[in-house]
């Protein structure tokens, strides 16, 4: 009986230590989950999808666009982010639509300046993004439409303080792929600027020499400016150039973001955009080579919690009929076209 009490006893005093010795190990940080949903109604004033952009391609409709959820988690140095989407929007922005990733990568953070991540990751290139809750504007400018989405590689961020970062890294050699077409032959680099409180820019450059479309060498500016609590000022500039053997021509243009908030619900923007196609085999989605288009898009975010409200109409002219992407009612080219938009998006 002795024994038994002994061993009763010795037994709860180590259950009492695992248990003190759990208590004290700190829990794992919890899993993040983010993600959005949107729909829309437009109307384009020629009475069908005309303006060639990405998203939004229905007319006279109520439409979906997509459910975006994000999974982040990240213990100690490591960290991963997974990202998948359904619905038109997002089948409209994969390379396999039925795989439905958005982003799948892992990330390590070798010392607390210099981080390395690889896998499958939403483009550094450009001012705006795949997912609408990314984006001030609904409708996508012609630089989004014709720059990368998404790029395969690995990437090594350096940290030299809280206002400059370089990333350099190596991927795959074509844009928008799960798996390289011939082999890993691009290479990416950014460079970011904080010069100011409230001022961001980033310079990016991603270049490849291959056959494909997706090849050649593009030179990217991005950069936003908070003047003051309600203005808020953006930029985007960009030149590509295909490569050789994808052919000649490319694109080059410049789109402004000027923002105000005009109450702690509602701001008012304004993009307006100039794009440009280079002469050559390359045909960007657009105006046909060697013309440009002239864009401007009035748009207001209301906001009720997490619900955000866009009322948008954009008006698009290009300066050659014959280079015009634009359609009249009757089917006729003409110089311009315009739409307006409705949507709704949610964010979680």
């Amino acid at each position: 009986m002795k024994k038994i009490i002994i061993m009763t006893f010795m037994l709860a005093i180590a259950t009492i230590a695992v248990k003190a010795q759990d208590a004290a190990k700190p829990a794992d940080p919890p899993l993040t989950i983010s993600g959005s949903v949107d729909a829309y109604y437009k109307y384009d004033f020629s009475g069908h999808n005309n303006i060639p952009t990405s998203f939004a391609s229905d007319n006279n409709s109520f439409s979906i666009g997509m459910i975006d959820l994000a999974l982040k988690k990240k213990v100690g140095k490591a960290s991963f982010v997974g990202e998948a989407s359904f619905g038109p929007r997002s089948d409209q922005s994969l390379p396999v639509p039925a795989n439905h990733i958005q982003n799948l990568y892992v990330s390590y953070d070798v010392s607390p300046s210099f981080n390395l991540t690889g896998g499958y990751m939403g483009t550094f290139i450009g001012y705006e993004v795949i997912s609408p809750v990314g984006n001030f504007n609904y409708s996508t400018s012609y630089l989004f439409t014709n720059g990368p989405f998404q790029n395969a590689g690995v990437k090594a961020t350096f940290t030299f303080s809280d206002k400059a970062s370089l990333m350099v890294g190596a991927f795959n050699d074509q844009w928008n792929v799960y798996t390289a077409a011939h082999n890993i032959g691009a290479f990416g680099a950014q460079l970011f600027l904080a010069p100011a409180k409230g001022w961001t820019a980033y310079i990016n450059l991603l270049t490849s020499n291959n056959s494909t479309i997706t090849s050649g060498t593009v030179v990217d500016l991005t950069t936003a400016y908070q003047i003051t609590d309600a203005f808020k000022l953006g930029l985007n500039a960009a030149d590509y150039s295909a490569s050789k053997g994808a052919g000649t021509g490319g694109y080059s243009g410049l789109a402004l973001y000027p923002q105000i908030a005009v109450s702690s619900d509602v701001t008012l923007g304004l993009r307006g955009e100039y794009f440009k196609t280079k002469t050559g085999t390359y045909t960007a989605f657009g105006p046909a080579a060697g013309s440009s288009v002239t864009a401007f898009t009035l748009t207001a975010a209301i906001k009720s919690g997490p619900l955000t409200l866009i009322p948008e109409l954009r008006l698009d002219g290009n300066n050659k009929l014959a280079g015009s992407a634009f359609t009249n009612s009757s089917g006729v080219i003409t110089k311009s076209a315009s739409q307006f938009v409705l949507a709704a998006v949610y964010a979680f």
